[in-house]
């Protein structure tokens, strides 16, 4: 969006330089005009420059995310795995008490 929006604004100074061009400047000295619209230009230079570090720098930041959404998706399904193991690996009674109350139940 923003590389659109700085596309936009480079056609609109380039028109600029041809209407300054064509029409001589009426309000301000041509040098003036000239001089402005340069300026812009470098600004719009830097602007274009810093979109596509940015644009880099999150395209990085976005595999970096990827490849951490697999690794929680990989941890968190051996974590489902092992709770469900300890689960059926428990042994049904743990101590002498549990196993007298386990025979109250059944008497």
């Amino acid at each position: 969006e923003l590389e659109n929006q700085l596309t936009t604004k480079t056609k609109t100074l380039d028109e600029l330089k041809q209407s300054l061009a064509l029409s001589g400047g009426a309000e301000q000295t041509p040098e003036a005009l000239s001089l402005g619209i340069a300026e812009l230009c470098e600004m719009v230079d830097g602007a274009v420059s810093q979109v596509a570090q940015l644009k880099t720098s999150m395209q990085s930041i976005l595999e970096q995310w990827r490849a951490y959404d697999e690794a929680y998706e990989e941890v968190s399904l051996m974590t489902t795995r092992n709770l469900y193991c300890i689960e059926q690996c428990k042994p049904t009674v743990v101590s002498l008490e549990a196993l007298k109350k386990q025979i109250k139940t059944l008497q």
